[in-house]
């Protein structure tokens, strides 16, 4: 039977739109939403935030003529509406799947998407550095762009709308208020008010206002310019924003189409400076079970659409996750001065649970990266333990302070760093890439990666006891390997690594996660008569030089494996090996590492063996340095 027609055919593009009456955009916001809940049912990923700005995606390509004027969407997780309207319905079910569409804008995949996004605040400096390009080559496109979902809370989007006062340019800037609301209830009355001050009348009466008062005594002209500006600000709301620069529009409910069409075609035919319209949104309007919910479906696994119920993965061992977060809420219950800090990641990083123990002992500083470490090395400064809990990506955000606030100092900040290595669907912006290599390289930092569970609990252990310096562990996302946990976890010896398997003619050393295939690849040698050693490093800083010094002597091949870029482990292996005169003495030796692109989304497995980091490619790597022929070589199952 074939499936009703919906308004939502008649939408190629956002050209098919423009001549649309309210009636039919509310149609085609209800069409939007019940897509966008259909096709993430199927693949997952971020709902809330999504469902939150339909009416307002709806609105925006209705009123804007994409993509000559510029659209630009922070943190990026709100645009699967966006994507739905700019010609990429087909392919909505293939969000966030290998070969499909990425869960965040991107550059490469449409013209829509005039810059990436997927780490929070950078909207803002983005489009003006577009507003800027525009003007200095006499173009008349608009730039918009939407920031919310938190986003807000970055010292970035301030500075940029600082900046963006300062020079005043032509840039809109909408403020999608859906989590706390900043100003009084929207109604009726603040979307009379946000549709006069957004109009030309006030406008033209403003700046003839102006005129005038630049006639005046300075001192005149300054108290005029006040009593307008608070004026305003008493009946709607937005001082901030007018010191700052900008022109400041709101609230307006950000779901009422009657109200969002004029105020953004007002908006749009302003000639002058740079404009905020605050829209108060709802996270996860219009489905109930996402409404309903305390984090409003922010991210989702695949689920039932009539119940809302989430997909459920099999019983298995305890997240790496979990398993960080108990083992410092252990560590804690011995230690009252232990403290946790989180960048608006209670849940992702597990300190949901550090939180409930300990309600004083843990702060969330919204998507701060930058303060959270500086605050931190306060915390050290002071005498206390502080476990700053970051994403491996999001520390990239915040690495200045840990050079100069935190390394320069000496001061112990514990890092643990979630998301080590490929994360699976959310691609190469969450991917742990390159911390190995920016933090190895800071003198006096002690820097760890964790093999499987029982390692990370003896390295939180670990980070506890280190006094005297900063130091990081790293470990992968998602489930760990099923080994026990021990009661009583016992800290490492710094700079130790350890013996797995003791073998002649190879030797693989494993830094973190890729142990488990090192053991894999280890296997698959010996069966064909190579014997095989392996190594967990345990450290990447101080290496274990003794161990490394005596792999190298002791074996034909020495293989390095890291779930991380170039420039890290290996690189401080090789350095060694160097230093101490042992590649002159004919050492095979090869580094594994992620290779030298940005690997798309799909399944971690895929991901990795596409990165020539399974065991496959690791026996295949050991036989290579062999010069074994071709035809011993392991294959390489071909991916899709």
């Amino acid at each position: 039977m074939d499936k009703p027609s919906s308004i939502l055919d008649r939408v190629n593009s956002p050209a098919d739109m423009r001549d649309f009456n309210i009636g039919e955009l509310r149609e085609l916001a209800d069409a939007v939403r019940a897509e966008m809940i259909d096709a993430v049912s199927v693949t997952g990923g971020h709902l809330g935030a999504g469902l939150g700005v339909v009416e307002l995606t709806v609105a925006l390509h209705h009123v804007f003529e994409t993509p000559k004027d510029r659209l630009i969407w922070d943190v990026g997780h709100q645009c699967y509406p966006h994507k739905i309207l700019t010609g990429r319905r087909d392919r909505i079910r293939t969000l966030r799947q290998g070969g499909g569409l990425s869960g965040f804008t991107k550059r490469a995949e449409s013209e829509y998407d005039p810059f990436g996004a997927a780490h929070a605040s950078t909207s803002i400096s983005a489009g003006l550095g577009m507003a800027v390009a525009r003007d200095l080559s006499d173009g008349s496109n608009h730039v918009v762009c939407v920031i919310g979902d938190g986003a807000m809370s970055a010292g970035m989007a301030y500075e940029a709308m600082n900046n963006a006062g300062a020079m005043d340019k032509r840039l809109i800037v909408i403020l999608n208020d859906n989590d706390m609301s900043i100003a009084p209830p929207v109604g009726a009355l603040s979307a009379h008010l946000a549709r006069l001050v957004s109009g030309t009348a006030y406008t033209s009466m403003r700046k003839l206002a102006k005129d005038v008062a630049s006639r005046l005594p300075k001192p005149l002209q300054e108290a005029a310019r006040k009593t307008e500006e608070y004026a305003r600000g008493m009946a709607a709301g937005g001082t901030l924003f007018e010191e700052l620069g900008f022109y400041y529009v709101g609230p307006i409910d950000g779901h009422n189409l009657d109200h969002l069409v004029p105020v953004l075609q007002n908006v749009r035919d302003l000639k002058d400076g740079p404009v905020l319209i605050h829209a108060v949104t709802q996270k996860g309007k219009g489905y109930a079970p996402a409404e309903s919910a305390a984090d409003k479906y922010h991210g989702v696994s695949r689920f039932n659409v009539i119940t809302g119920e989430q997909h459920k993965a099999k019983a298995g061992p305890p997240s790496y996750t979990r398993v960080f977060a108990q083992s410092l809420v252990r560590e804690a219950q011995k230690d009252d001065r232990i403290v946790a800090i989180t960048a608006a990641m209670p849940g992702g990083t597990g300190l949901d649970i550090f939180g409930r123990a300990f309600p004083d002992r843990m702060f969330d500083v919204g998507i701060a990266e930058q303060h959270a470490v500086t605050f931190a090395a306060g915390l050290a400064a002071e005498g206390m333990k502080p476990f700053a809990a970051i994403y491996s990506t999001f520390l990239q955000r915040g690495y200045d302070q840990v050079v100069h606030d935190v390394a320069i100092q000496s001061l112990p900040v514990r890092f643990a760093l979630d998301r080590a290595g490929l994360v699976g669907a959310d691609g190469p912006t969450h991917a742990g890439a390159f911390d190995i290599g920016y933090l190895g390289a800071l003198p006096g930092m002690v820097l760890m990666a964790a093999s499987d569970e029982a390692e990370l609990a003896r390295m939180v252990a670990t980070a506890v006891m280190i006094d005297d310096r900063p130091s990081a562990f790293r470990y992968p996302r998602g489930a760990g390997t099923g080994v026990a946990i021990p009661d009583n976890p016992q800290p490492l010896e710094i700079g130790k690594g350890r013996m797995v398997r003791e073998g002649s003619t190879i030797a693989l050393l494993s830094l973190g996660g890729r142990l488990g295939e090192a053991q894999k690849a280890a296997d698959m040698l010996d069966a064909r008569g190579f014997s095989t050693s392996i190594a967990d490093a345990r450290f990447a800083k101080p290496l274990d030089e003794d161990l490394i010094l005596r792999l190298a002597r002791e074996h034909e091949v020495l293989i390095t494996i890291e779930e991380g870029a170039r420039g890290g482990f290996g690189a401080f292996v090789l350095e060694l090996l160097a230093r101490k005169g042992v590649l002159d003495t004919g050492l095979k030796i090869r580094t594994l590492t992620l290779p030298d692109r940005f690997i798309d989304q799909d399944t971690p497995e895929r991901m990795y063996a596409a990165a020539g980091l399974d065991a496959t490619a690791i026996a295949n790597a050991a036989l290579a340095a062999l010069g074994r022929p071709a035809h011993s070589v392991l294959e390489t199952p071909k991916l899709a």
